[in-house]
Formats: C-alpha cells, sequence, structure tokens
C-alpha cells in the first residue's frame, strides 16, 4: 500500500524543503501522511475548482505549487476564503502539500527546467546560497543563469520562449534587435532577482511576471525582460511532475488538474 507518506517522502528527494525561502509555507499542509494515497491530483494553485475536480474525483493527495495555506489562519469557515478550501479539503480527507520555492531552486526543479528548454549551457544559479549556509542546503542557490550557444536577437528569443511555452504572446521589454546571450531565469514572480541579474551580467531576464517599475529599473541598467506571465512560467512543471510520478509510482493514478486554467484572457 502507498500512503502519503510514501509520496511526500520522494517529492522531498526531488525537491528538498531545506531549500525553500524562509518565509515559505512548504511540506504536508494538510492531511495524514500514515493515510493510503490512490489517487493524486497536481497544479499550480488551489482554486475552488481545482478543490472540486479533486473531491470528485476521489483524489487521495493535491500537489500544488502554490502553498494552502500560505499563511496562519485565524479561522477555518466554510464562509471566507481560503478557509474555505481548507475545509472542504479536510472533509473531503484530501491531503495536500506543496514544495513551491524548493521545487523553484531545485537541482532539477522549475528555473532548471526553463533553462534546458531554452537550451541554455553553463547553467548556474543566479543567487548562490551563502558560503555559510551552503552546507546546509541540498540546492547549490535560486534562479538560474546561463548562455545560448550563440547571440541572437532579442525578439528569436522571444519567439523560441514562445513555442517553448506554447504561447501566442509573451510581453517583451527592450530593443527586438539587441543581439542576447547571456539569460537569466526566475519563474513566477522573479522581480527579486533584477540585482542578481545585472550582477551576473545578463543580457535578458526571464520571469513569468514582475511591477512596471521593476521592468523600467532593468531597462536603464541595460537589461531586458521577457515575461511569459506567472501561470506560464510554472504550470508546465506541473504536469511534468505528474508524469515523473506516475513514472514512479505505476500503482497510483495521477494527472494534472484538468479543471485549471489561466484566469484571465486576451481580448
Amino acid at each position: 500500500m502507498t500512503t502519503i507518506g510514501d509520496i511526500t517522502s520522494y517529492l522531498g528527494r526531488l525537491a528538498p524543503l531545506d531549500a525553500a525561502e524562509e518565509w515559505d509555507n512548504v511540506g504536508l499542509l494538510i492531511g495524514d501522511a500514515e493515510a493510503a494515497a490512490r489517487t493524486v491530483l497536481t497544479c499550480l494553485t488551489v482554486t475552488e475548482s481545482v478543490v472540486t475536480e479533486a473531491i470528485e474525483s476521489s483524489s487521495d493527495l493535491i500537489i500544488t505549487h502554490h502553498p494552502l495555506p500560505f499563511r496562519p489562519l485565524a479561522r477555518i469557515t466554510a464562509d471566507a476564503l481560503p478557509g474555505r478550501h481548507v475545509w472542504r479539503l479536510a472533509r473531503a480527507g484530501v491531503s495536500l502539500y506543496s514544495a513551491h520555492t524548493a521545487y523553484d531552486s531545485a537541482e532539477s526543479g522549475i528555473n532548471a527546467q526553463i533553462a534546458q528548454r531554452l537550451q541554455l549551457v553553463d547553467v548556474a544559479p543566479l543567487r548562490p546560497f551563502e558560503l555559510h549556509d551552503a552546507a546546509s542546503h541540498s540546492s547549490p542557490g535560486a534562479g538560474r543563469i546561463g548562455t545560448l550557444s550563440d547571440s541572437i536577437p532579442l525578439r528569436t528569443l522571444a519567439d523560441r520562449v514562445k513555442r517553448s511555452f506554447e504561447l501566442d504572446h509573451v510581453r517583451v521589454a527592450g530593443p527586438l534587435d539587441r543581439m542576447v546571450a547571456r539569460v537569466a531565469i526566475g519563474c513566477g514572480s522573479g522581480g527579486s532577482f533584477l540585482e542578481d541579474a545585472v550582477q551576473c551580467g545578463a543580457d535578458v531576464l526571464l520571469t513569468g511576471e514582475t511591477t512596471l517599475h521593476t521592468i523600467l529599473h532593468g531597462l536603464d541598467a541595460g537589461l531586458c525582460l521577457l515575461l511569459t506571465g506567472h501561470y506560464a512560467s510554472e504550470r508546465f512543471a506541473m504536469e511534468h511532475l505528474a508524469e515523473q510520478l506516475a513514472a514512479e509510482f505505476p500503482e497510483l493514478s495521477v494527472r494534472a488538474a484538468q479543471a485549471e486554467q489561466p484566469p484571465w484572457r486576451l481580448w
């Protein structure tokens, strides 16, 4: 019998939680590690539709990228979010696990997967852990930076990103004919990596989303930016994780949540 704990132990080896940021909330957040597991759902974010899908499919475990709860809850009731999600999952016996920033930074985590998709070489952490902390972390650091095999125009890199993420559009900040080779990566909301990207001599920072002022600061510093959207920069990795889990635990039914979609559309 496969247990929730068996699955979370595997996830802990894949993305050791010691690499998570101090402010993060990671690990088994809802549930019983000794409970049996048969059906597993992966998702980027726990929403009402994902909770409903998990319950209707009799899922035993949700593996979400974004934690639930993220911050301590003063009350867990059905009349307010996010407590309603916690209440519904607990009543249905659905456990929930999140690795979040630990999965971002893992050796085969989201940022590393993006670097691989873009065929970067000489890939290294964008923000290495401090020397006095390195021995206590399983990951070498956060974000990634690498180099393209040849310098290419920013527009060509933008097209490559669109194909890689299967997107119709990306947001581009910087001259489209600017030649770029050194690419910094910070999935999700990665504006906090801007100074690291500048210090590492990056030509462009690829992230999901950031603020207007961060973009302007980057341009003033000579750094171009490519923004895929937060959802696109991370959802693919949860689909990949479902495939990994299915291969590791063939006795389980594992899939990425079908109800999860980007919360916006281009019009």
